[in-house]
């Protein structure tokens, strides 16, 4: 057994585990929740928590708010109207996402599938595995898979290849993604066998998911200078949380750590209506926050693209912070990062300019230096 696996087979699965090192756990109350959600926290990632409400606990330890569902709901993104078959979603015309496990090495408290992961009753098969690969097979528009989860890296070594070996086999497949939290949550999984593996199936990109720098810890920048040194592209995807990492300051420190460890900021998601995670939700305004607060202060490689996943199937929809503040058919009114203003002259008049709700009038002089 590998030291990976014996810290997985080690994980905290019943809430009154937790007792023994923190106090004022609610086992009774923890234990409902667990019932509809499972617990499952590794001894690796269980170090990283110094407090049940600290934003690393908040991420793993069951809450009781967690069983008031507010106005959210189990599917949100209508996963499951999109999928053509079992573990295969394809809401995207040149795009697959396909889910091959509901496993996970840590059970996020705000997972987008909560209805699915580490439910015994909702096994993906290596029947459903085989069916999604010969829809992707007969549906020469998908140019790019994403694997996903639950998380694949639980996977065997020879089940994730044999997964990747059958994409690599589909002509029309052009690039395979993973969507992976383990070397965050888990990197002693990263394995040098793994790695050497993984390398055989470029183009391979690999999306990771960290949410707080305190997450960036020497085991997992290993972790991921492994992958990168593999000369896997590198990005990772985050989730606004209430309690965890809906500051810009928080940002700011992750981004830079991950961008030590060769990773891209990709995506901040605004957190889905998922059931059961109403808790964790912020207003959106906060998320502007967060970009406005990195936009201009730090490098450019360190801004991720704010995004809503459209309830209903709708896909992602990108949001900026105000930048744009009017225009007409000769001119446009720009914000910089600083709050200062700036006329930009259009390369050639525009008959019919779109229309813009404008702060401020586009014939005051702003040649000098403003803030708002």
């Amino acid at each position: 057994m590998e030291l990976w696996q014996k810290i997985l087979s080690s994980s905290f699965r019943q809430p009154a585990q937790l007792t023994k090192y923190f106090r004022g756990i609610d086992v009774r109350a923890l234990d409902r929740v667990a019932e509809t959600y499972p617990m499952c926290i590794n001894p690796y990632y269980l170090s990283l928590v110094e407090h049940p409400e600290d934003p690393i606990g908040r991420q793993c330890i069951p809450d009781a708010a967690e069983l008031d569902a507010g106005a959210s709901v189990p599917d949100p993104l209508a996963e499951e109207s999109t999928s053509p078959v079992p573990c295969l979603v394809h809401r995207y015309p040149d795009r697959a996402l396909f889910l091959v496990t509901t496993r996970c090495a840590m059970y996020c408290r705000f997972c987008t599938r909560k209805r699915k992961v580490g439910k015994p009753d909702e096994p993906i098969t290596a029947e459903m595995r085989r069916e999604a690969l010969t829809y992707v097979a007969r549906t020469p528009s998908i140019r790019d898979v994403i694997v996903s989860g639950g998380d694949p890296l639980l996977l065997p070594d020879e089940t994730l290849e044999e997964i990747l070996r059958g994409l690599r086999s589909i002509p029309h497949v052009e690039m395979v993604r993973i969507g992976t939290r383990v070397p965050c949550v888990l990197p002693q999984r990263v394995t040098r066998k793994l790695v050497d593996m993984l390398r055989k199936y470029h183009p391979l990109y690999v999306n990771v998911h960290f949410e707080h720098p305190r997450e960036v810890t020497p085991q997992a920048a290993k972790a991921l200078n492994r992958l990168a040194d593999a000369g896997i592209p590198l990005g990772n995807q985050s989730v606004l949380l209430k309690g965890v990492n809906d500051d810009p300051a928080t940002f700011l420190e992750l981004n830079r750590k991950l961008l030590a460890c060769r990773v891209r900021p990709y995506y901040l998601y605004q957190a889905d209506p998922v059931e059961g995670t109403e808790h964790f939700r912020t207003p959106v305004d906060a998320g502007l926050a967060v970009i406005r607060g990195l936009r201009g202060h730090t490098s450019g490689l360190a801004v991720p693209q704010y995004v809503i996943d459209a309830p209903g199937g709708g896909g992602k929809i990108p949001l900026l912070p105000e930048y744009l503040m009017a225009r007409d058919d000769r001119r446009v009114l720009l914000r910089n990062y600083e709050g200062r203003y700036f006329v930009y002259p259009e390369a050639e008049p525009i008959p019919a300019a779109p229309p813009l709700a404008a702060r401020c009038p586009l014939e005051r002089d702003y040649s000098a230096p403003d803030r708002l």
